[in-house]
């Protein structure tokens, strides 16, 4: 019983001595790595550990999508520094994913336009896909369109397979 008192103290008082002193100990492991510094990483500079080309994945294009049968709905709402367009499609069957809407003008090329026109898009699983209601085949996709962007434009136009819709300011 003495020899366990006695080691217990000596480690009890010799615990605090490994302590976060003014100077740092190098026995304690709290003080191993020391406080953050800031440095400054030239631009170029990249991380030699991080692959820039993945050795698993394989490199494909981008899927140009199958346009959605009907556009139901359309509508632009107010945010901040723009404003978003959301359209919602009706599929012909099930299995439709990645919705989008695909842009058909290039702003760089034509410069300011008086309409933009989308697609919107789908791609389709390859399973069987069986008839449903109309309400479980409804798409919905939105896009975020910038004040600079949207200055001159008169209409966005959202086009289908089979109809399109558009909004005017």
């Amino acid at each position: 019983m003495r020899i366990i008192l006695t080691t217990a103290l000596v480690s009890a008082l010799a615990l605090p001595g490994c302590g976060g002193s003014s100077g740092g100990s190098a026995y304690n492991p709290l003080n191993w790595f020391g406080k953050s510094r800031n440095e400054t990483v030239a631009p170029e500079a990249t991380n030699a550990l991080i692959p820039q080309k993945s050795a698993f994945r394989r490199e494909r294009a981008a899927p140009e999508g199958v346009a959605v049968a009907q556009i139901l709905a359309l509508a632009i709402e107010p945010a901040a520094g723009g404003a978003i367009l959301r359209a919602t499609g009706l599929s012909p069957t099930l299995g439709a994913y990645d919705v989008r809407l695909v842009p058909e003008f290039d702003l760089e090329v034509d410069g300011p336009l008086q309409t933009l026109e989308y697609s919107l898009k789908t791609e389709y699983s390859t399973r069987s896909r069986p008839a449903a209601p109309q309400r479980s085949r409804e798409l919905t996709a939105a896009v975020f369109i910038s004040d600079e962007d949207l200055e001159g434009v008169r209409t966005i136009r959202v086009t289908g397979a089979e109809n399109a819709r558009s909004v005017r300011r």
